[in-house]
């Protein structure tokens, strides 16, 4: 069993930065990919970054590339994900994911996942 807790959500001012941090734990393993996503009211969960459980690969969607970016402490089994310059419609409920057992490859969609954190609140005031 595979838990994952996302923190470090909060109300910023356009512009500025926020991380997010996911914990995991339980039955973690190498073969685990890590991937953030967010979702706005009223719209489709949005795939943001992923990253294997070394942290040597990475890949970040268009829309976020340059400004956010993911990366892993490999002692806490902790994912970051770094958010500068953040904008009004950055404002989301973000999600941290887990696949178990696939091993690295780009995992950009929901069903590619398998287990999901509560989510944390983002929301940009401009």
């Amino acid at each position: 069993q595979v838990q994952l807790v996302e923190s470090g959500g909060g109300l910023v001012q356009a512009g500025g930065s926020l991380r997010l941090s996911c914990a995991a734990s339980g039955r973690t393993f190498s073969g685990f990919v890590m991937g953030w996503f967010r979702q706005a009211p009223g719209t489709e969960r949005e795939f943001l970054a992923t990253i294997n459980w070394s942290g040597s690969n990475t890949y970040h969607a268009d829309s976020v590339k340059g400004r956010f970016t993911i990366s892993k402490d490999n002692a806490k089994n902790t994912v970051y994900l770094q958010m500068n310059s953040l904008k009004s419609e950055d404002t989301a409920v973000y999600y941290c994911a887990a696949s178990l057992g696939r091993g690295w490859a780009r995992l950009t969609t929901v069903p590619q996942y398998d287990v999901w954190g509560q989510g944390t609140q983002v929301t940009v005031s401009s």
